[in-house]
């Protein structure tokens, strides 16, 4: 859960700043706080992501733009938010899973910086389908609650997955934040779950079905694959969700 101390709190959510955005943060004392029980603020990193979108989107429709346009325009910049971590993730994902026959193989493409053909195509799928929803979606007021949902109910699922799935290499970034405890998963689900309600029961109630189904088949996936996660598993986690909830936004609410 997180820390009752308000110095505590307010390191967590400052090193999950500093890792999950390219905001200028400073992470500052993390208070005897490890990482990996900071990850309760992951969804609150995409808080902040989801409001840089928002406000791109929300001046885009001032300007008269088309929903199309400043759909593009707000994907764009919550990239740019956030570093396009997620999104180096999924692609680094999908050419490792589509391109490797071994596990060790696979787990090298991944590694590699260079982007292949199965990275791409994920990649471009992505940017579309998050801009068709947001567009399908039009209405600022409404493509706020919706990249508010989707961004943090995304990255609330980190956790409880680096606190079931083993690490699938003794290095990299995944395996050096350890085992992420499990009061730590449940508050950033509770607090992704949260983050749904304002998109309606029903949308949030899809939403989060979608979401543990996303959940269970990349686990399995994952251990199939590479016999667990890695810093790339955990960004295409983040991806598949957030495009899931903007799906179920753009099929429920735009005809509310």
């Amino acid at each position: 859960m997180p820390p009752a101390d308000p110095r505590a709190i307010r390191a967590d959510v400052l090193a999950c700043l500093a890792f999950y955005t390219r905001f200028p943060v400073n992470a500052g004392d993390p208070a005897g706080r490890s990482f990996a029980a900071a990850q309760w603020a992951a969804p609150v990193a995409g808080l902040a992501v989801a409001l840089c979108g928002a406000a791109v989107y929300a001046l885009a429709s001032l300007l008269a733009l088309p929903a199309q346009l400043a759909a593009l325009l707000a994907v764009a910049a919550t990239m740019l938010a956030s570093g396009a971590l997620h999104e180096d993730g999924l692609s680094d994902t999908l050419d490792g899973f589509g391109g490797g026959r071994t596990r060790e193989r696979k787990l090298e493409i991944m590694r590699d910086s260079r982007i292949g053909s199965y990275g791409a195509a994920a990649l471009a799928f992505s940017i579309l389908l998050r801009a068709g929803a947001l567009a399908a979606v039009a209405a600022p007021s409404a493509v706020l609650w919706a990249l508010v949902a989707a961004h943090m109910a995304g990255r609330a699922a980190i956790p409880l997955f680096m606190h079931l799935v083993a690490p699938a290499r003794a290095d990299g970034l995944a395996a050096g934040v350890g085992i992420v405890p499990r009061e730590t998963a449940v508050a950033a689900l509770v607090i992704g779950g949260l983050a749904l309600l304002p998109l309606g029961l029903t949308p949030a109630l899809v939403a989060a079905v979608l979401l543990a189904a996303w959940f269970v088949v990349l686990r399995r996936l994952a251990e199939r694959q590479i016999g667990g996660h890695t810093g790339d598993v955990l960004g295409t986690l983040e991806q598949g969700g957030e495009i899931l909830v903007l799906l179920a936004a753009a099929s429920l609410l735009q005809h509310q």
